[in-house]
């Protein structure tokens, strides 16, 4: 888990570099929870279990792990933790690294994976919308993204299906909408 969690890291990094886009990057770390740094090899990991299993059965539950680390990110531009940046710019942020994912799985696969966006255009500014839109069309793969509003998508013009759910007496109808 830990060799996977790092190469990851270094997948969205290498996907971030050179990229022209128009979110943010991120510098991402592993932020080892207290107890787990250091932990390496399965051996590493059976040893600090055994020595915290009295502990984990007080707390009623496993303290030492991979499970317990976090993930750190900076906003490079701005040299600032995620955790202290406003709310667009998180959200700019983590599509960022949505995007660099898909990036990074296209290079290695040669095919573009399936984007799955639940209320990304929301909070966006058009421009940032516009900019979003070219990208995930730019991957040349399929993107289902959802929205409240039918307006948030209108700079897709013709490059997208869209389609409206509806509700009447429980059951829900899904037509296919053009505009």
């Amino acid at each position: 888990v830990v060799s996977y969690r790092a190469r990851a890291l270094d997948r969205l990094a290498l996907a971030q570099e050179g990229a022209e886009t128009a979110f943010p990057a991120a510098d991402l770390t592993l932020i080892e929870a207290e107890g787990s740094a250091g932990l390496v090899s399965a051996d590493d990991f059976a040893s600090a279990h055994a020595a915290s299993r009295p502990r984990d059965m007080m707390a009623g539950r496993s303290l030492t792990g991979p499970h317990r680390s976090d993930l750190g990110a900076v906003y490079v531009a701005k040299e600032a933790e995620a955790r202290l940046c406003s709310t667009g710019e998180q959200k700019a942020l983590l599509i960022s690294l949505i995007l660099a994912n898909a990036r990074a799985l296209k290079a290695e696969t040669g095919t573009a994976p399936l984007v799955l966006l639940d209320e990304v255009a929301a909070h966006l500014d058009a421009a940032r919308r516009a900019a979003l839109f070219d990208e995930i069309c730019a991957l040349g793969g399929q993107a289902w993204m959802t929205g409240t509003g039918a307006e948030l998508f209108a700079g897709l013009g013709a490059r997208a299906q869209r389609f409206e759910i509806t509700d009447r007496d429980g059951t829900s109808f899904i037509e296919e909408n053009p505009e």
